[in-house]
């Protein structure tokens, strides 16, 4: 049996390793003008509900990237796949253009920038906003959504980038 640790405050620090352990998707998330799209790396990302069909992202207040996506009213979720670990970093930074040599075409219902070769999209409508502390919880209502078969995805897991593997086809 693993040695327990000595139970910590929650100071962010703590916060960030315990919270480290669980595995989470590298999502992209895209929109703004189409002939000035903005996009940003988005650590949390989930769905919410099926009827209607719903999804949260939470980007943080200081992003210099989500004004511009929120002003669209759209964004577009893409699931980064296997082998795209230099779209990750890309779109962690701040500032630049994070579009310059990234091939994408207009997601089918918004318009937002649909990532090539992603494990997956979700292309959808802001929904709701909430304040969250240090971030903004934003629901997106599913316009349309989409898997490219066979790719495996990328997840972020204690401190790094790591593939998944590929994505079974459950039907």
């Amino acid at each position: 049996m693993a040695e327990r640790e000595q139970i910590r405050h929650p100071d962010s620090d703590n916060f960030r390793q315990v919270l480290g352990r669980l595995p989470t998707g590298v999502v992209v998330v895209t929109g703004g003008d189409p002939e000035r799209p903005s996009g940003l790396l988005c650590g949390s990302f989930m769905s919410v509900s099926l009827e209607p069909p719903l999804v949260v992202v939470s980007p943080a207040k200081t992003s210099t990237s989500w004004p511009a996506i929120e002003a669209g009213g759209v964004f577009c979720a893409n699931v980064l796949a296997d082998g795209q670990e230099h779209l990750a970093r890309r779109f962690a930074k701040s500032g630049g253009d994070k579009f310059s040599g990234v091939d994408w075409q207009p997601a089918p219902a918004t318009g937002a920038p649909l990532l090539e070769d992603v494990a997956a999209w979700i292309d959808c409508r802001i929904y709701e906003r909430f304040d969250a502390g240090d971030h903004l919880l934003v629901l997106g209502e599913v316009m349309e959504l989409s898997v490219h078969r066979g790719t495996g995805a990328l997840v972020f897991h204690r401190g790094t980038l790591q593939p998944l593997g590929q994505i079974r086809d459950a039907s």
